[in-house]
């Protein structure tokens, strides 16, 4: 290997008032807020189109896992250094909803 590794985490849950927060940050630390959704990794251009066109604010929580799980698999069939599904996480105020996805393995 050449090169470094590259880590983009993102960062989600709950703040006052139980209003949602969401950030990533490059890969020098510099902290990107979003108001509604981030994307990262090697299909980010294929999700940010796919998540302008289905995301809504005020979903709720079964209709956003259905939003996330459609951008986040048709993004993952066109790029090939993605794939293997994903983990989506739902937070509520009550619960934290973790389901496997299962994507093309090739």
């Amino acid at each position: 290997r050449f090169g470094p590794y590259f880590c983009q985490p993102i960062i989600a849950g709950l703040g006052e008032k139980d209003q949602p927060f969401i950030c990533t940050m490059d890969c020098i630390g510099a902290k990107e807020l979003a108001k509604d959704f981030v994307v990262s990794g090697t299909a980010s251009e294929s999700l940010y189109g796919a998540c302008e066109s289905m995301y809504k604010p005020d979903m709720e929580p079964e209709e956003l896992f259905e939003t996330i799980s459609q951008a986040l698999l048709s993004s993952v069939d066109r790029d090939c250094l993605s794939g293997w599904g994903g983990y989506v996480l739902i937070v509520t105020p009550t619960e934290v909803q973790e389901r496997v996805l299962k994507g093309r393995m090739d």
